[in-house]
């Protein structure tokens, strides 16, 4: 015997995030959406509906309209139907297309509905005779339309008294038959009116003016040959206009702007349809569409619309063969030819749908293939190498990025329990994505600080209480090791003043003496010393034995295989943070050189003035 825990398992977990939110609407809607609605309620199914509920007000309603039109899972479940059909418009449509009820379960459900689920219900062509005839023996009060309020009730007795808007007869035409000052004027008979009696006689003798001024129009003009008299003359009139118009040029107005027949019409613009929604019957036809290009697609067989260059190139797997199979379809192409909007080439993606282990047809989407891409002109020489290994960077930081999500994810049970080896080297895994990842960005730095592309922030800091607190920091390291950095006798007594930012110049520090710390055999002591000269700062410490024995041109290079230690911060090596470093104070306007056996890093003063040249003292860190 088997217990169903999938409700209670999808339950457990906390809709923490949209995506989460989305996959548990989904879930629910399909575990629910196959509960018997004869097996009763209980505690899991009736907290499923609270959660389905609470995601409901969680998930926009576009969101869960596409979720619900999913075509694998049908609806079964009246009471997650009549749930569904109580929310936005468009998520009861979508509902009610999923729905797969029998005729024993719409005739309860029906009447339950409200009158805007009923009328959308009405659109379903697959519904029995008695579901149909209780469709319409309720839709006899959905479509009736209340009275209004300034319409009186038919069935109502007659009123004693008349209508205070009734207005007796005065003998003004004008006034009975309620015509403004403005039409007189337009009739050219505001100033002396003729005495009719009723409207007919009004018409009347507007046509006898009419006449009148035509004829007096008439004789008023030069004599005209008999041609272009009458409709000769309106011709002439109409041909006048359109030169004129032609003259002018097409007015520029939108493609969908009306447009007279005067032979002036703009070129007609198609717009092309982008991407269609479809679904198909058992041989392969378009039944179904959605969009406004619809109508423009129904009918046409996929079967028979496969590209003849993709079959000839053999490029794509044969449209007719895997629709055969029942075989999912992706990015198949096909050429339509039809209506101007939807004819030419399109790349095909769509699913088999099955409904009780029977193939239905398929349901997917049209879209438009992808343009070719647009090539742009290289960068400059100085500067396409570094566009390059960005571009490298990019591309590298992808998968790692997934790959540590997918480590974190496991370490944290974010979906579920996980064993404590698992775990474990799910953290490992994670540890090192994230040490990777550090390393792609002080890559990525180097490359912007060696382009030009990233400036160091300008500012104002002391330097010497910088070098003062980066030893101090680097005691943890150094001590035990009996090795640290001989510094000036009292620090906090001198100061060097840089003109770049705090932050900037830690972290230039920071790597470093981080770099030479961690090169330094144990009871290995560095000299430090600074000095102001010009408009420079000059601090300068000595080289680690190992470094020291590398030859001038090779202390900055990176060297394949070597792996600093932990406190260097770097994953590329001594050479590589070194080199980094150097980028770094050539970016704030200084440099980093190695003269002899000592390192000298030079940044830009802030002031001219400053403090004499330090001596050497030992200062054990």
């Amino acid at each position: 015997m088997h217990f169903d825990d999938r409700l209670a398992t999808v339950l457990r977990l906390s809709p923490t995030g949209d995506g989460l939110a989305r996959v548990q609407f989904r879930q629910l809607v399909d575990l629910l959406g196959k509960v018997p609605d004869s097996a009763g309620s209980s505690e899991v199914v009736e907290a499923g509906f609270a959660r389905l509920e609470a995601l409901g007000r969680q998930i926009p309603p576009a969101e869960q309209a596409r979720l619900l039109r999913h075509p694998l899972q049908p609806v079964s479940n009246p009471r997650l139907l009549a749930r569904l059909v109580e929310a936005e418009p468009e998520v009861a449509c979508a509902a009610i297309r999923a729905a797969r009820l029998d005729d024993a379960d719409w005739l309860a459900l029906i009447p339950r509905l409200p009158v805007r689920a009923r009328g959308i219900l009405r659109h379903r062509r697959d519904l029995g005779p008695a579901v149909e005839a209780l469709l319409e023996g309720l839709g006899v009060r959905d479509r009736a339309l209340p009275y209004a309020e300034h319409e009186p009730d038919p069935e109502a007795p007659l009123p004693d008294e008349p209508r205070t808007s009734f207005k007796a007869p005065t003998g003004n035409i004008a006034v009975d038959q309620d015509m403004s000052e403005d039409v007189l004027e337009l009739l050219d008979m505001g100033d002396d009116p003729p005495a009719p009696t009723s409207l007919s006689e009004w018409a009347k003798a507007r046509a006898a003016q009419q006449q009148r001024d035509l004829h007096a129009k008439v004789a008023a003009m030069p004599a005209a040959s008999p041609g272009e008299a009458g409709i000769g003359a309106i011709v002439r009139r109409i041909e006048e206009f359109r030169k004129a118009r032609e003259t002018m040029g097409p007015p520029e107005t939108g493609a969908d702007a009306p447009r007279l027949p005067l032979g002036d019409s703009a070129p007609a613009t198609v717009r092309l349809a982008q991407a269609i929604d479809f679904a198909t019957d058992l041989h392969g036809r378009i039944n179904w569409a959605d969009g406004p290009y619809a109508p423009s697609v129904i009918g046409l067989d996929l079967s028979g619309a496969q590209d003849e260059a993709a079959r000839s190139s053999r490029s794509d797997t044969d449209l007719v063969t895997s629709m055969r199979r029942r075989m999912p379809l992706r990015g198949a192409r096909v050429r339509v030819a039809g209506a101007p909007a939807v004819s030419g080439g399109w790349q095909l993606d769509a699913v088999p749908r099955f409904d009780a282990g029977t193939f239905i047809g398929y349901c997917g989407r049209l879209r438009r293939p992808a343009a070719a891409p647009v090539v742009v002109a290289p960068p400059v020489a100085d500067t396409a190498g570094a566009h390059r290994m960005r571009e490298v960077l990019h591309e590298l930081r992808t998968p790692a990025n997934a790959i540590q999500v997918a480590a974190e994810i496991i370490q944290q049970q974010l979906y579920g329990p996980a064993p404590h080896e698992y775990r474990a080297l799910a953290a490992a895994i994670a540890g090192d994505c994230a040490h990777i990842l550090a390393g792609f960005e002080e890559l990525d730095r180097l490359v912007k600080l060696e382009s030009g592309a990233l400036p160091l922030d300008e500012g104002e800091c002391d330097l010497a209480r910088v070098l003062a607190q980066t030893v101090v920091r680097l005691r943890a390291w150094t001590e035990p090791r009996g090795s640290g950095f001989a510094l000036a006798s009292d620090p906090s007594a001198a100061r060097l003043p840089v003109r770049v930012a705090r932050p900037e110049v830690e972290r230039l520090v920071w790597r470093l003496f981080a770099a030479l710390a961690g090169s330094t055999a144990p009871g290995e002591a560095l000299n430090l010393a600074w000095s102001l000269r010009g408009n420079m700062v000059e601090v300068a410490v000595e080289l680690p034995a190992l470094l020291a024995e590398r030859a001038p041109d090779a202390l900055f290079d990176a060297v394949a295989g070597e792996r600093g230690q932990s406190l260097a911060t770097g994953m590329f090596g001594i050479g590589f943070t070194l080199r980094l470093a150097a980028a770094e104070a050539a970016g704030a306007g200084g440099a980093l050189q190695r003269r002899g056996t000592s390192l000298h890093l030079a940044l830009p003063a802030l002031t001219g003035a400053g403090a004499r040249d330090s001596k050497a003292a030992t200062f054990s860190a």
